[in-house]
């Protein structure tokens, strides 16, 4: 293969101030083929700006010009379907997170791509920065024994996008999103756990190797928001650890750096990671301690490891998958057990 053949389903804000912008780095081993996006004006600039080829509000058209990586970002609703195209097509497959509404559709996607050998990577950007790559190598080497509970908090600046006041969804306020990807649940399936609680579960069942079994949710936020803006979920693991999940929506004022902490808690040892602070720490029961240097804002967000990683993949370079399509269907199940949980009020169970 000379050239990636690189096509986009759904080229809004973020596909297009990251995802693209990615890939374009390595522009000698890519060749933009088409783009779909809805709207003739907003097609037609990003068509221009990264030189495709084809561009149409019909996603079909892009599949049909032929590629090879397809950048699935289109809203949640419609992941399933432009995913499985995609596969079935040839293409190997980048697909924002979270990765569908069903956990069913999820799972089904992780067969699909097993069946057609097909790489897919979730746009899960925090499991390829510095502290993620280092707890897993520490994990591997020492882990905490059995795992017995864990504790999971998140926040990030999204309360305005979420109560639909901003057009905003990456503190540029040039950038203009259709709120309703946010903020209506038929398209989002949710709120904060769907916009940011996916990547936090992302991480730490990635980390972790854990599977929810159960779980149950009280849900918060301003009167009138279309979604939820806060979380607050106790869960049960397969093996059965417990688990607690905390999720605030903070005003914008916040700034881009994520309030993201995790804790471990197991027979042999303990595992503490905060990426708002740039720290990581091991702690084995018998006094030993590891607290490994990391680089200065280690755990400040970006999303370029995912699509350079299945970029990668496709050339056949030996990297790894560090957000596999299995692991965004576990944070599917769960989610969408947090969300039955706060339609019934009650404890609600993975049904996968």
């Amino acid at each position: 293969m000379s050239r990636v053949r690189v096509g986009v389903i759904g080229a809004g804000v973020w596909a297009t101030t990251s995802h693209l912008p990615t890939l374009m780095k390595r522009a000698n081993e890519i060749e933009m083929i088409g783009v779909c996006r809805k709207g003739g004006d907003e097609l037609e600039k990003v068509a221009a700006q990264f030189n495709f080829k084809v561009a149409s509000e019909d996603y079909q058209d892009v599949l049909k010009a032929g590629i090879d990586l397809c950048v699935v970002s289109s809203p949640v609703s419609l992941h399933f379907e432009h995913a499985k195209a995609a596969l079935e097509s040839g293409a190997h497959v980048l697909i924002e997170k979270p990765v569908t509404i069903n956990p069913e559709h999820a799972w089904e996607l992780v067969e699909l791509a097993k069946r057609l050998e097909r790489h897919v990577v979730v746009a899960f950007g925090w499991n390829y920065l510095p502290t993620y790559r280092r707890a897993r190598e520490l994990w591997g080497k020492t882990g905490v024994g059995k795992i017995e509970h864990v504790m999971v908090h998140m926040s990030s600046g999204i309360r305005e996008l979420l109560s639909g006041t901003s057009l905003s969804s990456t503190g540029d306020p040039n950038d203009v999103v259709d709120t309703r990807t946010w903020t209506d649940p038929k398209i989002s399936g949710g709120g904060y756990g769907q916009a940011q609680l996916s990547h936090a579960l992302g991480w730490i069942l990635g980390i972790t190797h854990l599977r929810a079994r159960s779980a149950f949710c009280f849900s918060g936020g301003p009167d009138g928001a279309p979604v939820e803006l806060h979380d607050a979920i106790a869960m049960r693991f397969e093996g059965g650890a417990s688990g607690t999940v905390s999720g605030a929506s903070a005003h914008g004022a916040q700034g881009i750096r994520h309030q993201m902490e995790y804790r471990v808690f197991g027979s042999e040892g303990q595992l503490h990671a905060d990426l708002e602070r740039d720290r990581l720490m091991y702690w084995r029961a018998g006094g030993e301690r590891q607290e490994p240097s990391l680089p200065i804002d280690a755990g400040s967000y970006h999303c370029e490891g995912p699509p350079l990683a299945l970029l990668d993949l496709i050339l056949g370079r030996q990297v790894e998958n560090l957000s596999p399509i299995e692991l965004g269907a576990r944070t599917v199940e769960t989610l969408e057990a947090v969300y039955r949980s706060i339609s019934s009020g009650l404890p609600e169970k993975v049904t996968i």
